[in-house]
Protein backbone atom coordinates (compact mmCIF):
# COMPACT_ATOMS: atom_id res chain seq x y z
CA UNK A 1 0.00 0.00 0.00
CA UNK A 2 1.10 3.54 -0.78
CA UNK A 3 1.95 5.92 2.09
CA UNK A 4 -1.38 7.65 2.18
CA UNK A 5 -3.60 4.36 1.98
CA UNK A 6 -1.83 3.10 5.31
CA UNK A 7 -2.94 5.92 7.30
CA UNK A 8 -6.29 5.88 6.34
CA UNK A 9 -6.10 2.36 6.78
CA UNK A 10 -4.27 2.92 10.28
CA UNK A 11 -6.49 5.57 11.38
CA UNK A 12 -9.77 3.62 10.46
CA UNK A 13 -8.67 0.66 12.40
CA UNK A 14 -8.20 2.63 15.39
CA UNK A 15 -11.17 4.49 15.14
CA UNK A 16 -13.33 0.98 14.49
CA UNK A 17 -11.48 -0.65 16.92
CA UNK A 18 -12.33 1.95 19.65
CA UNK A 19 -15.94 2.14 18.46
CA UNK A 20 -16.50 -1.27 19.49
CA UNK A 21 -14.80 -1.12 22.30
CA UNK A 22 -17.46 1.68 23.57
CA UNK A 23 -20.41 -0.76 22.27
CA UNK A 24 -18.82 -3.17 24.43
CA UNK A 25 -17.65 -1.55 27.75
CA UNK A 26 -21.12 0.17 27.86
CA UNK A 27 -23.05 -3.41 27.67
CA UNK A 28 -20.63 -4.51 29.99
CA UNK A 29 -21.78 -2.11 32.47
CA UNK A 30 -25.41 -2.31 31.86
CA UNK A 31 -24.60 -6.38 33.50
CA UNK A 32 -22.47 -5.46 35.89
CA UNK A 33 -19.25 -6.48 33.45
CA UNK A 34 -20.05 -9.88 32.90
CA UNK A 35 -19.71 -10.68 29.28
CA UNK A 36 -22.11 -14.12 30.33
CA UNK A 37 -24.73 -11.91 30.76
CA UNK A 38 -24.02 -9.83 27.67
CA UNK A 39 -23.80 -12.12 25.54
CA UNK A 40 -27.04 -14.95 26.48
CA UNK A 41 -29.10 -12.18 28.79
CA UNK A 42 -29.17 -9.31 26.57
CA UNK A 43 -32.65 -7.96 26.17
CA UNK A 44 -32.12 -6.61 22.79
CA UNK A 45 -29.19 -9.67 20.93
CA UNK A 46 -30.24 -7.94 17.51
CA UNK A 47 -28.41 -4.78 18.79
CA UNK A 48 -24.78 -7.23 18.44
CA UNK A 49 -25.67 -7.98 15.34
CA UNK A 50 -26.33 -4.79 14.01
CA UNK A 51 -23.70 -2.84 16.13
CA UNK A 52 -20.60 -5.32 16.48
CA UNK A 53 -21.33 -8.30 13.63
CA UNK A 54 -21.92 -7.03 11.18
CA UNK A 55 -19.30 -4.12 11.22
CA UNK A 56 -17.11 -6.71 12.54
CA UNK A 57 -17.22 -9.15 9.99
CA UNK A 58 -17.60 -6.36 6.94
CA UNK A 59 -14.34 -4.87 8.16
CA UNK A 60 -12.61 -8.28 6.73
CA UNK A 61 -14.97 -8.58 3.80
CA UNK A 62 -15.37 -5.71 2.41
CA UNK A 63 -11.64 -5.04 1.32
CA UNK A 64 -11.20 -1.15 0.39
CA UNK A 65 -14.63 -0.23 0.69
CA UNK A 66 -14.83 -0.19 4.25
CA UNK A 67 -13.18 3.08 4.97
CA UNK A 68 -16.56 4.34 3.26
CA UNK A 69 -19.04 1.50 5.03
CA UNK A 70 -17.42 3.49 8.19
CA UNK A 71 -17.56 6.56 7.86
CA UNK A 72 -21.07 6.65 6.27
CA UNK A 73 -22.68 3.67 7.95
CA UNK A 74 -21.18 2.56 10.58
CA UNK A 75 -20.53 6.06 12.51
CA UNK A 76 -23.47 7.60 11.81
CA UNK A 77 -25.22 3.88 13.31
CA UNK A 78 -22.90 4.27 16.46
CA UNK A 79 -23.92 7.97 16.65
CA UNK A 80 -27.68 7.77 16.49
CA UNK A 81 -27.34 4.18 18.81
CA UNK A 82 -25.61 6.20 21.59
CA UNK A 83 -27.65 9.36 21.52
CA UNK A 84 -30.81 7.63 22.10
CA UNK A 85 -29.69 6.00 25.28
CA UNK A 86 -31.56 6.71 28.26
CA UNK A 87 -28.97 5.07 30.19
CA UNK A 88 -25.42 6.47 28.63
CA UNK A 89 -21.55 4.57 29.45
CA UNK A 90 -20.97 6.49 32.59
CA UNK A 91 -16.93 7.03 32.28
CA UNK A 92 -16.12 5.49 35.63
CA UNK A 93 -12.03 5.19 36.63
CA UNK A 94 -12.92 1.05 35.71
CA UNK A 95 -14.53 2.14 31.64
CA UNK A 96 -11.18 4.70 31.41
CA UNK A 97 -8.74 2.46 32.21
CA UNK A 98 -10.63 -0.35 29.75
CA UNK A 99 -10.17 2.40 27.37
CA UNK A 100 -6.66 3.57 27.75
CA UNK A 101 -5.72 0.19 27.58
CA UNK A 102 -7.60 -0.84 24.27
CA UNK A 103 -6.30 2.09 22.35
CA UNK A 104 -2.88 1.71 23.41
CA UNK A 105 -3.10 -1.96 22.71
CA UNK A 106 -4.12 -1.07 19.28
CA UNK A 107 -1.90 1.77 18.30
CA UNK A 108 1.02 -0.83 19.45
CA UNK A 109 -0.46 -3.29 17.19
CA UNK A 110 -0.86 -0.89 14.23
CA UNK A 111 2.77 0.44 14.55
CA UNK A 112 4.22 -2.87 14.52
CA UNK A 113 2.77 -3.96 11.57
CA UNK A 114 3.12 -0.76 9.59
CA UNK A 115 7.03 -1.15 10.64
CA UNK A 116 7.24 -4.43 9.67
CA UNK A 117 4.75 -4.45 6.76
CA UNK A 118 3.38 -7.58 8.46
CA UNK A 119 -0.17 -6.84 8.03
CA UNK A 120 -2.50 -7.24 4.92
CA UNK A 121 -5.45 -5.73 7.36
CA UNK A 122 -4.85 -4.89 10.76
CA UNK A 123 -6.65 -6.50 13.77
CA UNK A 124 -9.38 -6.11 15.30
CA UNK A 125 -10.28 -9.14 17.61
CA UNK A 126 -6.79 -9.21 18.88
CA UNK A 127 -6.68 -5.60 20.80
CA UNK A 128 -10.45 -6.20 21.68
CA UNK A 129 -9.50 -9.47 23.55
CA UNK A 130 -6.59 -8.62 25.25
CA UNK A 131 -7.96 -5.33 26.66
CA UNK A 132 -11.16 -7.37 27.68
CA UNK A 133 -8.68 -9.79 29.44
CA UNK A 134 -5.97 -7.02 30.79
CA UNK A 135 -8.91 -4.99 32.07
CA UNK A 136 -10.44 -7.94 34.38
CA UNK A 137 -7.04 -8.97 35.49
CA UNK A 138 -6.33 -5.30 36.69
CA UNK A 139 -10.18 -4.55 38.20
CA UNK A 140 -9.99 -7.79 39.95
CA UNK A 141 -6.24 -7.14 41.39
CA UNK A 142 -7.47 -3.19 42.13
CA UNK A 143 -10.98 -5.21 43.42
CA UNK A 144 -8.85 -7.43 45.91
CA UNK A 145 -6.90 -4.45 47.24
CA UNK A 146 -9.93 -2.03 47.78
CA UNK A 147 -11.51 -4.84 49.90
CA UNK A 148 -9.07 -5.55 52.05
CA UNK A 149 -9.13 -1.70 52.79
CA UNK A 150 -12.62 -1.56 53.20
CA UNK A 151 -12.40 -4.72 55.52
CA UNK A 152 -9.46 -3.10 57.36
CA UNK A 153 -12.14 0.18 57.93
CA UNK A 154 -14.58 -2.07 59.39
CA UNK A 155 -12.87 -4.03 61.02
CA UNK A 156 -11.73 -0.48 63.36
CA UNK A 157 -15.73 0.37 63.96
CA UNK A 158 -15.90 -2.64 66.34
CA UNK A 159 -18.81 -0.92 68.01
CA UNK A 160 -21.14 -0.14 65.08
CA UNK A 161 -23.81 -2.14 64.27
CA UNK A 162 -24.49 -3.11 60.93
CA UNK A 163 -28.30 -3.63 59.23
CA UNK A 164 -27.76 -5.83 56.44
CA UNK A 165 -31.69 -5.68 54.15
CA UNK A 166 -32.81 -8.09 51.33
CA UNK A 167 -35.52 -9.29 49.11
CA UNK A 168 -37.06 -9.50 45.84
CA UNK A 169 -39.47 -6.09 46.51
CA UNK A 170 -39.28 -3.20 48.70
CA UNK A 171 -35.31 -3.68 50.16
CA UNK A 172 -34.62 -0.50 49.07
CA UNK A 173 -38.09 1.77 50.72
CA UNK A 174 -37.10 -0.77 54.08
CA UNK A 175 -33.51 0.44 53.72
CA UNK A 176 -34.60 4.16 53.61
CA UNK A 177 -36.67 3.88 56.39
CA UNK A 178 -34.89 1.78 58.97
CA UNK A 179 -31.95 4.65 58.54
CA UNK A 180 -34.12 7.61 58.43
CA UNK A 181 -36.08 6.47 61.80
CA UNK A 182 -33.15 5.27 63.45
CA UNK A 183 -31.24 8.49 62.50
CA UNK A 184 -33.69 10.44 65.29
CA UNK A 185 -31.68 8.54 67.87
CA UNK A 186 -28.56 7.27 66.59
CA UNK A 187 -25.41 8.61 63.91
CA UNK A 188 -27.07 6.33 60.85
CA UNK A 189 -25.05 5.80 57.91
CA UNK A 190 -27.08 3.85 54.80
CA UNK A 191 -25.87 3.03 51.22
CA UNK A 192 -27.21 5.20 48.96
CA UNK A 193 -29.56 4.80 46.02
CA UNK A 194 -29.76 1.68 44.99
CA UNK A 195 -26.04 0.41 45.64
CA UNK A 196 -26.27 -3.19 46.44
CA UNK A 197 -23.79 -5.25 45.23
CA UNK A 198 -20.69 -6.17 46.50
CA UNK A 199 -18.59 -3.81 44.59
CA UNK A 200 -20.65 -0.93 45.09
CA UNK A 201 -20.88 -1.51 48.39
CA UNK A 202 -16.81 -1.85 49.32
CA UNK A 203 -16.60 1.32 47.34
CA UNK A 204 -18.87 3.40 49.09
CA UNK A 205 -17.26 2.29 52.67
CA UNK A 206 -14.14 3.05 51.37
CA UNK A 207 -14.92 6.18 50.26
CA UNK A 208 -18.04 7.67 52.26
CA UNK A 209 -19.23 5.67 55.56
CA UNK A 210 -18.16 8.18 58.19
CA UNK A 211 -15.84 6.93 61.00
CA UNK A 212 -17.61 7.88 63.49
CA UNK A 213 -20.95 5.91 62.37
CA UNK A 214 -23.09 3.92 64.60
CA UNK A 215 -25.60 2.02 62.92
CA UNK A 216 -24.43 1.46 59.13
CA UNK A 217 -27.62 0.27 56.89
CA UNK A 218 -26.79 -1.73 53.66
CA UNK A 219 -29.00 -3.07 50.88
CA UNK A 220 -27.99 -6.65 49.25
CA UNK A 221 -29.53 -7.45 45.93
CA UNK A 222 -28.58 -10.40 43.78
CA UNK A 223 -28.82 -11.64 40.11
CA UNK A 224 -26.96 -15.44 41.18
CA UNK A 225 -26.66 -17.80 44.17
CA UNK A 226 -23.62 -16.89 45.94
CA UNK A 227 -24.41 -12.75 45.46
CA UNK A 228 -25.94 -12.15 49.10
CA UNK A 229 -23.54 -14.50 50.62
CA UNK A 230 -20.91 -12.67 49.26
CA UNK A 231 -21.78 -9.98 51.06
CA UNK A 232 -23.13 -11.32 54.12
CA UNK A 233 -19.41 -12.76 54.53
CA UNK A 234 -18.26 -9.53 54.03
CA UNK A 235 -19.98 -6.83 56.27
CA UNK A 236 -21.06 -9.19 58.50
CA UNK A 237 -24.67 -8.00 59.59
CA UNK A 238 -25.68 -8.48 63.29
CA UNK A 239 -29.82 -7.52 62.12
CA UNK A 240 -30.70 -8.94 58.94
CA UNK A 241 -33.96 -8.33 57.09
CA UNK A 242 -35.35 -10.21 54.34
CA UNK A 243 -38.32 -8.55 52.80
CA UNK A 244 -41.57 -9.70 50.77
CA UNK A 245 -40.05 -12.57 47.71
CA UNK A 246 -41.27 -13.00 44.52
CA UNK A 247 -40.55 -13.78 40.78
CA UNK A 248 -38.34 -11.00 40.63
CA UNK A 249 -35.36 -12.06 38.11
CA UNK A 250 -37.11 -15.22 37.57
CA UNK A 251 -35.06 -15.41 34.08
CA UNK A 252 -31.68 -15.66 36.34
CA UNK A 253 -33.33 -17.72 39.60
CA UNK A 254 -35.39 -20.37 37.02
CA UNK A 255 -37.84 -20.78 40.03
CA UNK A 256 -39.18 -19.02 42.62
CA UNK A 257 -37.82 -21.53 45.60
CA UNK A 258 -34.09 -20.66 44.47
CA UNK A 259 -34.90 -17.32 44.83
CA UNK A 260 -35.82 -17.82 47.78
CA UNK A 261 -32.88 -19.33 49.02
CA UNK A 262 -30.90 -16.80 47.49
CA UNK A 263 -32.23 -14.65 49.59
CA UNK A 264 -32.09 -16.98 53.05
CA UNK A 265 -28.11 -16.77 52.22
CA UNK A 266 -28.13 -13.50 54.65
CA UNK A 267 -29.11 -16.09 57.76
CA UNK A 268 -25.31 -16.78 56.91
CA UNK A 269 -23.58 -13.77 58.94
CA UNK A 270 -21.11 -15.50 61.61
CA UNK A 271 -22.09 -12.04 63.57
CA UNK A 272 -26.26 -12.56 63.03
CA UNK A 273 -28.69 -11.33 66.67
CA UNK A 274 -31.69 -11.23 64.99
CA UNK A 275 -33.73 -11.10 61.64
CA UNK A 276 -36.63 -10.01 60.56
CA UNK A 277 -38.02 -12.21 57.80
CA UNK A 278 -41.36 -11.81 55.42
CA UNK A 279 -43.82 -14.05 55.87
CA UNK A 280 -43.87 -14.97 51.68
CA UNK A 281 -40.25 -15.73 52.35
CA UNK A 282 -40.45 -19.26 54.97
CA UNK A 283 -42.70 -20.08 58.01
CA UNK A 284 -39.78 -22.27 59.29
CA UNK A 285 -39.26 -21.00 63.49
CA UNK A 286 -35.82 -19.90 64.50
CA UNK A 287 -34.89 -18.47 68.14
CA UNK A 288 -33.51 -15.36 65.84
CA UNK A 289 -36.11 -14.90 63.29
CA UNK A 290 -38.70 -12.48 64.08
CA UNK A 291 -41.42 -13.21 61.09
CA UNK A 292 -43.82 -10.03 59.80
CA UNK A 293 -46.34 -9.38 57.59
CA UNK A 294 -49.39 -9.71 59.01
CA UNK A 295 -49.29 -6.92 62.14
CA UNK A 296 -50.37 -3.94 60.48
CA UNK A 297 -54.30 -3.29 60.54
CA UNK A 298 -56.75 -1.14 59.65
CA UNK A 299 -54.83 0.74 56.78
CA UNK A 300 -56.42 3.69 55.23
CA UNK A 301 -54.21 4.72 51.68
CA UNK A 302 -54.94 7.85 49.93
CA UNK A 303 -53.56 10.52 48.32
CA UNK A 304 -53.05 12.73 51.02
CA UNK A 305 -51.40 9.76 52.89
CA UNK A 306 -51.19 6.72 54.97
CA UNK A 307 -52.57 5.70 58.58
CA UNK A 308 -52.52 2.17 59.84
CA UNK A 309 -51.99 0.87 63.17
CA UNK A 310 -49.34 -1.72 64.03
CA UNK A 311 -49.72 -4.69 66.48
CA UNK A 312 -46.74 -5.57 68.50
CA UNK A 313 -47.41 -7.93 70.46
CA UNK A 314 -50.24 -6.74 73.44
CA UNK A 315 -49.72 -2.99 71.95
CA UNK A 316 -51.48 -1.19 69.19
CA UNK A 317 -49.06 1.54 67.69
CA UNK A 318 -51.46 3.59 65.51
CA UNK A 319 -49.21 5.59 62.75
CA UNK A 320 -49.47 7.84 60.46
CA UNK A 321 -47.14 9.01 57.28
CA UNK A 322 -46.93 10.58 54.19
CA UNK A 323 -45.19 8.24 52.31
CA UNK A 324 -47.97 7.10 49.69
CA UNK A 325 -49.08 3.33 49.03
CA UNK A 326 -50.61 0.97 51.19
CA UNK A 327 -47.95 -1.61 50.48
CA UNK A 328 -44.92 0.63 51.92
CA UNK A 329 -46.97 -0.08 55.54
CA UNK A 330 -45.27 -3.63 55.71
CA UNK A 331 -41.76 -1.65 54.95
CA UNK A 332 -42.40 0.53 57.63
CA UNK A 333 -43.86 -2.13 60.25
CA UNK A 334 -40.44 -4.13 59.68
CA UNK A 335 -38.66 -0.69 60.26
CA UNK A 336 -40.79 0.14 63.58
CA UNK A 337 -39.39 -3.26 64.87
CA UNK A 338 -35.60 -2.59 64.32
CA UNK A 339 -35.57 0.54 65.89
CA UNK A 340 -37.91 -0.98 68.45
CA UNK A 341 -34.51 -3.51 68.58
CA UNK A 342 -33.16 -0.77 69.41
CA UNK A 343 -34.89 0.59 72.52
CA UNK A 344 -36.65 3.46 70.47
CA UNK A 345 -39.79 4.70 72.20
CA UNK A 346 -43.16 4.47 71.15
CA UNK A 347 -43.63 8.10 70.87
CA UNK A 348 -39.99 8.36 69.24
CA UNK A 349 -41.06 5.89 66.58
CA UNK A 350 -44.59 7.57 65.94
CA UNK A 351 -42.83 10.84 64.99
CA UNK A 352 -39.87 9.55 62.78
CA UNK A 353 -42.78 7.74 61.39
CA UNK A 354 -44.88 10.91 60.81
CA UNK A 355 -41.54 12.84 59.12
CA UNK A 356 -40.85 10.20 57.08
CA UNK A 357 -40.11 11.60 53.64
CA UNK A 358 -40.71 9.96 50.06
CA UNK A 359 -38.10 7.27 48.61
CA UNK A 360 -37.19 9.09 45.30
CA UNK A 361 -39.49 7.71 42.14
CA UNK A 362 -41.30 5.10 44.62
CA UNK A 363 -45.11 7.07 43.93
CA UNK A 364 -43.50 10.11 45.01
CA UNK A 365 -45.76 12.74 44.11
CA UNK A 366 -44.98 15.51 41.98
CA UNK A 367 -47.81 18.83 41.20
CA UNK A 368 -46.65 20.09 37.65
CA UNK A 369 -48.53 22.36 35.68
CA UNK A 370 -51.61 21.70 37.21
CA UNK A 371 -50.91 17.65 36.59
CA UNK A 372 -50.98 15.39 39.54
CA UNK A 373 -47.60 13.42 38.90
CA UNK A 374 -46.78 9.70 40.64
CA UNK A 375 -43.62 9.03 39.80
CA UNK A 376 -43.33 5.33 40.56
CA UNK A 377 -40.65 4.91 38.38
CA UNK A 378 -38.37 2.60 40.22
CA UNK A 379 -41.23 0.26 41.62
CA UNK A 380 -41.09 -3.30 39.07
CA UNK A 381 -43.34 -5.24 41.53
CA UNK A 382 -47.01 -5.98 41.06
CA UNK A 383 -48.24 -5.33 44.17
CA UNK A 384 -46.68 -1.85 44.16
CA UNK A 385 -47.93 -1.75 40.49
CA UNK A 386 -51.65 -2.55 41.35
CA UNK A 387 -51.22 -0.05 44.32
CA UNK A 388 -50.27 2.96 42.36
CA UNK A 389 -53.34 1.97 40.25
CA UNK A 390 -55.65 1.78 43.03
CA UNK A 391 -54.47 5.39 44.87
CA UNK A 392 -54.96 7.13 40.54
CA UNK A 393 -58.48 5.48 40.74
CA UNK A 394 -59.56 7.69 43.52
CA UNK A 395 -58.48 10.65 41.20
CA UNK A 396 -61.36 13.07 39.98
CA UNK A 397 -59.53 13.80 36.72
CA UNK A 398 -58.81 12.34 33.86
CA UNK A 399 -55.95 9.02 34.12
CA UNK A 400 -53.19 8.49 32.19
CA UNK A 401 -50.10 6.19 32.50
CA UNK A 402 -46.35 5.16 30.86
CA UNK A 403 -45.34 2.02 31.62
CA UNK A 404 -43.32 -0.86 30.18
CA UNK A 405 -45.22 -3.03 32.09
CA UNK A 406 -43.10 -5.82 34.31
CA UNK A 407 -39.53 -6.09 33.46
CA UNK A 408 -38.04 -9.93 34.19
CA UNK A 409 -41.13 -11.38 35.51
CA UNK A 410 -43.96 -13.58 33.50
CA UNK A 411 -46.66 -12.99 31.52
CA UNK A 412 -49.39 -13.80 33.56
CA UNK A 413 -48.21 -11.32 35.97
CA UNK A 414 -48.09 -8.32 32.97
CA UNK A 415 -51.56 -9.95 31.76
CA UNK A 416 -52.55 -8.88 35.46
CA UNK A 417 -51.53 -5.36 35.12
CA UNK A 418 -53.26 -5.18 31.90
CA UNK A 419 -56.17 -5.85 33.60
CA UNK A 420 -56.11 -3.52 36.21
CA UNK A 421 -55.08 -0.89 33.77
CA UNK A 422 -57.92 -1.60 31.72
CA UNK A 423 -60.22 -0.48 35.15
CA UNK A 424 -59.08 2.58 35.91
CA UNK A 425 -57.65 4.23 32.63
CA UNK A 426 -57.72 6.88 29.91
CA UNK A 427 -54.83 6.57 28.13
CA UNK A 428 -52.08 4.58 27.94
CA UNK A 429 -48.23 5.00 26.87
CA UNK A 430 -46.37 1.90 26.32
CA UNK A 431 -42.71 2.34 26.43
CA UNK A 432 -40.14 0.10 25.14
CA UNK A 433 -40.52 -2.94 23.05
CA UNK A 434 -40.22 -5.62 25.57
CA UNK A 435 -43.83 -5.95 26.69
CA UNK A 436 -45.75 -4.09 23.54
CA UNK A 437 -47.44 -6.73 21.98
CA UNK A 438 -48.68 -8.02 24.70
CA UNK A 439 -50.43 -4.82 25.80
CA UNK A 440 -51.78 -3.75 22.05
CA UNK A 441 -53.32 -6.99 21.89
CA UNK A 442 -54.85 -7.04 25.54
CA UNK A 443 -55.59 -3.32 26.26
CA UNK A 444 -59.02 -1.84 26.30
CA UNK A 445 -58.71 1.49 26.71
CA UNK A 446 -60.04 4.74 24.70
CA UNK A 447 -56.00 5.67 23.89
CA UNK A 448 -53.18 3.20 23.80
CA UNK A 449 -49.79 4.49 22.04
CA UNK A 450 -46.68 2.39 21.96
CA UNK A 451 -43.24 4.19 21.87
CA UNK A 452 -40.75 2.43 20.63
CA UNK A 453 -38.36 3.84 23.04
CA UNK A 454 -38.63 7.19 25.51
CA UNK A 455 -37.13 9.78 22.75
CA UNK A 456 -40.80 10.97 21.82
CA UNK A 457 -42.31 10.57 25.84
CA UNK A 458 -42.01 14.20 26.66
CA UNK A 459 -43.44 15.54 23.32
CA UNK A 460 -46.23 12.90 23.52
CA UNK A 461 -47.17 13.85 27.27
CA UNK A 462 -47.37 17.88 26.21
CA UNK A 463 -49.70 17.14 23.13
CA UNK A 464 -51.70 14.42 25.02
CA UNK A 465 -52.06 15.38 28.68
CA UNK A 466 -53.87 18.76 30.35
CA UNK A 467 -54.00 20.15 33.98
CA UNK A 468 -55.98 18.02 35.99
CA UNK A 469 -54.68 14.86 34.74
CA UNK A 470 -53.11 12.40 37.17
CA UNK A 471 -49.93 10.78 35.45
CA UNK A 472 -48.36 7.76 36.88
CA UNK A 473 -44.82 6.48 35.58
CA UNK A 474 -45.06 2.40 36.62
CA UNK A 475 -41.84 1.25 36.23
CA UNK A 476 -38.87 2.99 33.97
CA UNK A 477 -37.09 0.14 32.36
CA UNK A 478 -33.97 1.68 30.60
CA UNK A 479 -34.45 1.67 26.47
CA UNK A 480 -31.71 -1.46 26.31
CA UNK A 481 -34.48 -3.62 28.01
Amino acid sequence: MQGYEVLVSFVVNVLFVTVLGWYLITNLQWYDYKLSRVILKHHKPQWHLIYFFIPFIAYYTTGQFFTIFFIFAILPAMFVWHKRLDKKLVLTWRVKRFLILLISLVLFQNVLCTLKSACGTYGVFMPLALAYIGSFMIEKFLFATYMKEAKKKLSMMKDMQVICITGSYGKTSIKNFVAEILAKKFKVYATPRSVNTIGGIVGDINNALPSDTEIYVCEAGARQSGDIYEITSFIEPQTVVVGRVGEAHIEYFKSLKNIIAAKLEIMQSPRLERAFIHTSVTDEPHEKVTFFGDEVLNTHATLEGTEFDLKLGDELLSLHTDILGAFQTMNIAVAVRIAKSFGMSNEEIQEAVRSLTPVEHRLQMIKAGGKLILDDGYNGNIDGMLEGIRLCSLHQGRKVIVTPGLVESTEELNLKLIDAVNEVFDIVIVTGSLNAALFDKNLKVKQKILLEDKSALTEVLANRTKAGDIILFANDAPNFI
